[in-house]
Order: structure tokens, then sequence, then C-alpha cells
């Protein structure tokens, strides 16, 4: 008799339980035996415990009724019976970290120390516990039949390093294997993918040919081109021996930390031998900008650019077998992606978010714009894993930023992790030549008497143009570029906001781009969020900043007068009106108060005051006792409360597609997720749900709502007389 692991459909035959397991098994070990060289303390373990759970994770299905429905001789949209008790429950005695794995691998690891509570009902499904205990031996027996029978050890083995790290890297190995051979069965993807491989020596030196490039045929070079070329050099060149795992590069703005950065990581990467390079951004927008470079930088002759250099925006990741082909993982060689993305995969539980993990062991990553990656409260616990996957899984970081808080030095966040020097890879002389340079660029100032749109409007245009304008949400955005445009035409206004799809974000900050190229196209203004703030290649006249953090408006200091064509520009902190047209971040509520206390003191604003303006956010915050539970949490293996608890931004946000052929392909499955994240934005599910937007698939939405190219989805809200409250 034969037996099944999935039912036929749309065409496709059923697939065998033999093969789909023999298959997981395969590349569940294949996955582990790639993080070996670089798993310090586990390595051999987790190839162990990867192909032992993998061989046992669907042992539930060759239950009788779960195999009338996966032979396809009864139809049902769920198996009658949950498959992973069985598997789990074999395995809880001899090997109880391939049973969590097993039970964890379709709803995610639980929190542990509810489950140990349960003592003999640990990782176990409580409704089939009963039926399974019954009829457990004949379904090993006819696995050993199908599969040949296995051996166990005398006792179970337990990880050296980090528990909950490991058992998220043995998840990732066993749900990557899961769904890849799935979605292959079904015609959704390739089994054995390969990668193109990072090649640091041969990409180092197309990147020096490139930057060669940028300055063939320039004669006398300024003070800035001289500088950056200076920084290049000393990136790529600096001494940093393989004991130290994390450095740091708080070079201003506007000094070329794409490519010196980059030329760092790959030299560390030959002589590390690390495959693959993570460059995390703290905004969707400046993703683009950023992989522009590293395609033609970096692409060898004969290479795909996009199989090079991977571009990620949204955490695209679905649990349902029919869409698990629109996950976006992390094989490129240079992946290039979100501090949402990146932070929220290591935080998580699901199997659909982890099954990338596996690809982050032994890899430089370079987290760039590092003041803005991440909220205070956060910090704690992200140093902690930096350190972890650094000492204990290879890896190598570098963070990096022209505001650049010491934020290991804070004892609030560096108190659970053994203190350790995170050298500068930019020498003392370098960085003060770039600092000098940067005072005598730019002059902040401030009027913080609250203002309403028309005044605000009103204010900003006195002022010569181009002007920058970045305020803290997406409405206050939509709100002033709607006001400016009926004010003062379509001409004089641009507007750039997660509001709009990626597709059309591209176009706006092209015509951004392209207008201030345009010596005489000057009295216009750009009104956007904080996703211009950091990492995009601008130059304003003058700039306006919502009152938010210091580390923000010394951001926008590297988008006006980058070039430094104009003495002493300016740039204007402001409020807004307390009023129902604007809404409020919360999320910058602490350290807009700690700017103001800077304002108020009469200090000048410098990058010097980043670690003390973080160090009076986290005491006004509170953030230690929340850190303490989190960090408890963790330790316990707690992992659906980290999960729940560790959001970069606090909110519930969906995939929304505004396009309706895009939609209709969603449906069909007929879609890979490029095409999604271009097509789509995130918005608050709870805002969704007030406003019937129609969903699609699992957590796909359909905006049926006002879009235009202008405004985004902010279009159809204005429109409505109903502001988002969505925040960026």
């Amino acid at each position: 008799m034969e037996h099944f692991a999935h039912s036929p459909r749309d065409g496709f035959p059923a697939q065998s339980y033999k093969s789909h397991v023999e298959e997981v098994s395969r590349i569940a070990k294949e996955n582990a035996k790639a993080i070996q060289p670089y798993c310090r303390l586990d390595g051999k373990l987790l190839v162990n415990i990867s192909e032992e759970a993998a061989l046992w994770h669907d042992l539930g299905k060759l239950e009788p009724e779960n195999q009338l429905v996966l032979s396809g001789k009864k139809e049902a949209r769920t198996l009658p019976k949950k498959h992973w008790d069985a598997g789990a429950a074999l395995l809880r005695k001899h090997n109880p970290i391939a049973a969590a794995a097993v039970y964890s691998h379709h709803t995610g690891y639980p929190n542990f120390v509810s489950e140990i509570r349960k003592q003999e009902q640990a990782f176990r499904v409580s409704e089939v516990t009963t039926e399974t205990d019954k009829s457990l031996d004949s379904f090993e027996a006819i696995h050993n039949t199908l599969l040949g029978a296995s051996e166990f050890g005398a006792q179970p083995v337990f990880p050296r390093g980090d528990q909950s790290v490991f058992l998220r890297i043995l998840l990732s190995c066993v749900a990557d294997a899961d769904h890849r051979n799935t979605a292959h069965h079904y015609g959704r993807g390739l089994i054995n993918y390969q990668a193109t491989e990072l090649l640091p020596d041969k990409r180092l030196e197309k990147l020096n040919e490139y930057v060669d490039s940028l300055s063939c045929g320039v004669e006398n070079k300024d003070e800035r081109a001289t500088l950056r070329s200076n920084m290049y050099a000393v990136c790529r060149d600096a001494d940093t021996p393989k004991q130290v795992s994390i450095s740091s590069c708080d070079s201003s703005v506007g000094s070329g930390k794409t490519t010196a950065v980059m030329a760092h990581l790959l030299t560390q990467a030959q002589h590390r031998r690390l495959r693959r390079i993570f460059v995390i951004l703290p905004f969707t927008n400046i993703i683009r900008q950023s992989v522009d470079v590293y395609r033609e930088a970096l692409t060898l002759p004969g290479e795909d650019p996009k199989t090079v250099v991977a571009e990620l925006h949204h955490r695209a990741e679905f649990e349902n077998v029919d869409q698990r082909q629109l996950t976006a993982l992390w094989k490129a060689p240079l992946v290039v992606t979100t501090s949402v993305a990146f932070f929220e995969t290591l935080a998580a539980n699901t199997p659909a978010s982890l099954r990338r993990l596996h690809e982050l062991p032994g890899s430089a990553v370079f987290v760039d714009e590092a003041h803005a990656a991440l909220p205070a409260k956060l910090l704690p616990i992200a140093w902690r894993w930096m350190n972890l996957f650094a000492k204990e899984w290879g890896c190598y970081w570098l963070l990096a930023s022209g505001s650049l808080s010491r934020f290991w030095q804070i004892p609030e966040i560096s108190q659970d992790t053994p203190t350790i020097d995170v050298p500068e890879i930019v020498d003392g002389a370098l960085r003060k030549h770039l600092g000098a340079y940067e005072k005598n660029r730019v002059r902040y100032c401030h009027d913080l008497t609250p203002k309403s749109a028309e005044t605000t409007i009103q204010w900003v245009k006195q002022h010569p143009g181009p002007r920058l304008v970045i305020v803290n949400t997406v409405n206050n955005a939509a709100v002033l570029a709607a006001a400016y445009k009926k004010r003062f035409g379509r001409k004089a206004i641009e507007h750039l906001s997660t509001a709009l799809a990626p597709y059309d974000r591209d176009k706006a900050l092209e015509r951004v781009k392209e207008r201030l190229r345009n010596p005489n196209d000057g009295d216009w203004t750009l009104i956007a969020t904080s996703c211009v703030e950091a990492g995009v290649d601008f130059s304003f006249r003058v700039g306006f900043r919502e009152l938010g953090s210091l580390a923000s408006l010394l951001q926008v200091a590297g988008r006006v007068n980058r070039e430094g064509k104009y003495e002493n520009s300016e740039i204007w902190t402001f409020k807004l009106t307390d009023s129902p047209e604007f809404n409020t971040n919360p999320a910058v509520r602490h350290a807009a108060e700690v700017l103001e206390q800077i304002f108020t003191s009469g200090a000048a604003v410098s990058q010097e005051l980043c670690t003390d303006a973080i160090s009076d956010e986290i005491r006004l915050r509170g953030v230690s006792g929340a850190y303490k539970e989190m960090l408890k949490s963790e330790k316990s293996s707690e992992f659906r409360s980290v999960a729940e608890k560790f959001k970069v931004i606090d909110a519930d946000t969906r995939f929304v597609v505004i396009n309706p052929s895009i939609a209709e392909r969603v449906k069909s499955g007929d879609i890979y997720w490029p095409e999604l994240q271009e097509n789509s934005v995130r918005i608050w599910g709870y805002k969704l749900a007030q406003l019937g937007i129609p969903l699609i698939a699992d957590d796909i939405y359909l905006w049926n709502l006002g879009y235009d190219d202008f405004l985004g989805y902010m279009a159809g809200l204005l429109s409505k007389g109903d502001p988002s409250s969505y925040i960026v």
C-alpha cells in the first residue's frame, strides 16, 4: 500500500510519503552542513538533529483518516488529524530538541516554560494525544518499512551554546527543506537552488574598478571628493584582526559609506572565508538606490545582477502551502533588506519567518544608518543577538552611521552582554577632517511654535529652494503635500512616503533626482517622511524637520548642501499643531523631548551628543524593565512572547496590493514575491478592517479606495475625509 505526504491538486499528483520525507531530510541536512564550518559550538549537533527532525516531521500523516485526504480519495481543506503530534511523541524521550522542532514545524515555537509545565503533555497536541499514543507503534513500523529503521542515541543531547538561537536555526533548516520540497512538488520552486557564490576577491577587484571610474578624468578634486577617496581606501585596508567580530564606522554623512564599507566587508569576507554579505537599511526606499550601486559595481561578467544582489523590501512570508513561493529568502551572496525584515526574523518563532535564518551564519552584516535601525527599547536584546551570532555562528558585524550612537556603551543596553571592544575602522585623523568639513556646511535652527498645514507651507515657501521637508507620519506628509499642491500647484511639490508602492516610490525618487540636477528648477519642495532622511543621494538648498530625534536631525543634514555649494545652509526643526488634520508618532515622543531639551539648553547640535541622547531617551522610556522581561523570555525560550514583543514598527501591518491585475495573479498563485512587493504597501490591520478592505488571500488584501502616484493610498483616505493613522 502506498502512503502519501501531499494530496493531488492543480493537475499535480499526490506526493508519496517516502519521497517527501527523503527529500526533506536530505535538504535539511544540507542546510545544516553548510552552516557547520561557522558554528563554533554545536555544528555537528545541528546536522544530526536537523536530519532526525526532518525524518520524523510528518509521521502523523500516516494516520488512516489523513491518508484518505492525502491520497485524494476524500476532499478536505485541512487534514482531519493534526499530524505533527506523532513525530513529537516519538522523539520526546530520545531527542527533546528534535521533538520541539517537529511539534513546531507548522504552528511555530510556543513558550517553552508553559509547555514544560504540561509535563507528559509537553510538546503534544492534546486533542489527538490519546489516538496518537495508541497508533504510534504502527506509524513507526510503516515509516521504518518505507525508509529503513532508525537508531536513536542513548542519551538526549543539548546545545552548548545559546539554546534559543540554536532552536531557531534548527527550525529554519527543517522548515526551509519542508517548504522547498512542497513548493517543488506543486511546480512552484527549484528543489536544488544553486546560489551564486560570493567570490569576495573578484568582487573587490570589480568594486575597485567601479570606484576608480567615478573619478576618471576628474582633475583637481575638491575637498569632498578627496575625503571620499581617502575614506574608501581606509575602509578597504582597515587592519581588523579576526578576533574582532563587531566594528563601527561613524564617518559623517556623504562620505561614501555605500562603497567604502562594502570594500571593507569584501576584504573581511575574504580573510574570514564568509559566504554572504547582508546590508541592513532602515527604510525601504533607500534599498533601491543601494541595490542599483551594488549591482553595477559588484556583478561579474556573465552574471545576472538580480542573482548577485537580492533586494528585499517587506517581510514577504506566508504559511499557506499555496503561497510559500512568495517567501523572500536570503540565498543571494549579497542581501539588501530592511531592519524590520532582518531583526524581526531573528526574533521570530514561526516556520515561514524563520526558514531564511539558516542563511545568516558565516555572513558579514552591515547595519547601515544604525542610529535608525531599531527603537531604543529593542537595542539591548538586539545587541545580545549580534554578540551571539558573532561568537557562536561566525558572523562579522559592522555598525555604521553619520550620526552613530555608541549604544553598546550604555549600561541599560549592555548589562547582559560582556563588555567588548568595538573598534573604529576609520582612523581618528580622517574622522576629524570629515567632521570639520561638516561643521562648515549646515547651520541648525529651530522654530517650535506649533503650525497648521497652511502656516507650515507658507513658512516653508518663504525660504530659498529646492526645499526638503520631513515629517513624522505618512498622514502628515500627505496632508502637507496635498495643501502645498492646492496652494502652489503640482510643479511646486513632490511627495515621498511609504503610502506609495515601491514602483511609484522609485519613479518619484528618480523625478526628485532629475529636478535636483536641473540648475534652473529651484522653486519647489519635497515633502516626505523619515524614509528619505538617511542613505539617499539628495542635496537640497534648505531643510525642515518635524521635531523628532537628534540622530534624525543629523541625518537630514546629509540631504542638505551635500556638496558644500552654499555657505551655512539652514536646517529648521519645527512643530505641527495638535489638531485633527495631523497625527503623532508615539515612537518618537521621547526622542523629541530629548531634542527639545537640547535646544532649550542652548547646546550646539552635534554628532557627539548622539550617545547621550539615546541614554536620555532610555531614561525617559524606562526601557530597562521592559528589556529585563524580554531578556528573561529569550533566555527561557519563550519564543512566542519574544516574537510578539520584538516589533521594530509596533504595528500589525498587512500586505495590501494596489494593482487589481496583480491581485488576480495573487489569487491564482501565478506570481513571485518581487512583483508582489513592487505593487503593494503595508497598512495596519485594524485600519483595513475599519475600511472594509477585501482579503484576497491569506494576509494579502486589495486596496479598493483611491490610489494615485502622487499621494499613494493616502489619496483615497484624504478624499474620504478619513486621514490614516498609519505611522512611519
